[in-house]
């Protein structure tokens, strides 16, 4: 197990960032971690990289405790803050170079940065300051940075914040091919690059787990929660007969006889259809819409919102 946490809480004076949060990640998986702004993200981030330290719980990386007295768990660990702070001054090359003189990788280093510079597509930018670098330059040589000691974990926080479309794919490709082989867990607002890259989804909310597993996993526990049912009939209704179902949210006429059933809770389909008899209305057509991990994401984190 490369990252295990245990019963962690954070506390920040009377506040408590994080709350008894446990999670588990094993070797080779890429995790999307997942929370609106303030929900605990980089908190539980930096406790794992040893930035800060819990106020109760464990944290262990590759089954070495992170505690005060020992720095054995930083070998194992890339990563890369939502700031991403570099040495603006100093030139790319001058910059890995340093990075792996503090890693004391001694004869390695030279080739480990050569590798780098490839793998993150800095070639061309490597004899240039980092001060004079774009967006997308500075995060390519932030994750060079977090790569270059052959880490077993990595840590990414927001790691295309900021970013146009194309350097988004860009880094999502690097992402994608160092993940083959490593334990990334990776914070982002994109549902996009969940999707595309995660085997597992764990979302958090004020401090609290509130979905762990698959993406599918994810989708499933919270179909019933909250979905929309899209209806045509052959002419008018009127609406009022099916806002008395329960678990019906709202109804919305999109014209041409098509309404729009938001549904807070539980399968309606069945009840609709039986009300559609009764007013001798003729349904023909209903359709149950799909949750996206966005949807599910807003239902989980207690955010108000119309379903796309």
């Amino acid at each position: 197990m490369s990252i295990a946490v245990q019963n962690v809480t954070k506390l920040y004076g009377d506040q408590k960032a994080l709350d008894n949060v446990s999670i588990s990640v094993h070797s080779g998986q890429v995790v999307g971690f997942l929370g609106p702004n303030g929900a605990g993200k980089s908190t539980l981030m930096k406790i794992i990289t040893g930035f800060i330290p819990p106020s109760q719980g464990t944290v262990e990386v590759n089954g070495v405790s992170i505690d005060s007295d020992k720095t054995d768990f930083r070998k194992f660990i890339g990563y890369l803050p939502e700031n991403n702070p570099l040495y603006a001054d100093m030139y790319v090359k001058e910059y890995l170079h340093f990075v792996a003189k503090v890693c004391q990788m001694g004869r390695f280093s030279n080739s480990r940065v050569k590798e780098m510079v490839e793998l993150t597509g800095i070639g061309h930018e490597q004899n240039k300051k980092i001060g004079q670098l774009s967006k997308g330059y500075r995060q390519r040589v932030g994750l060079a940075q977090a790569l270059l000691n052959r880490p077993a974990v990595l840590i990414l926080d927001e790691p295309t914040s900021g970013l146009d479309p194309n350097q988004i794919v860009e880094i999502r490709n690097i992402i994608a091919e160092v993940g083959k082989d490593k334990t990334v867990m990776l914070s982002t607002h994109i549902m996009q690059e969940v999707e595309a890259m995660c085997q597992r989804v764990i979302i958090i909310n004020k401090g609290n787990i509130v979905a762990d597993g698959s993406t599918q996993e994810v989708l499933d526990m919270t179909t019933q929660k909250g979905h929309e049912i899209l209806v045509e009939f052959t002419g008018k209704i009127d609406p009022e007969n099916f806002t008395r179902i329960a678990g019906v949210a709202n109804i919305t006429d999109l014209g041409k006889n098509q309404w729009l059933i938001g549904v807070s809770q539980g399968d309606i389909r069945s009840e609709v259809f039986r009300i559609a008899v009764e007013n001798s209305y003729t349904l023909i057509g209903m359709q149950q819409k799909s949750l996206q991990l966005q949807d599910v994401f807003k239902l989980l984190t207690a955010v108000k919102h119309e379903l796309q």
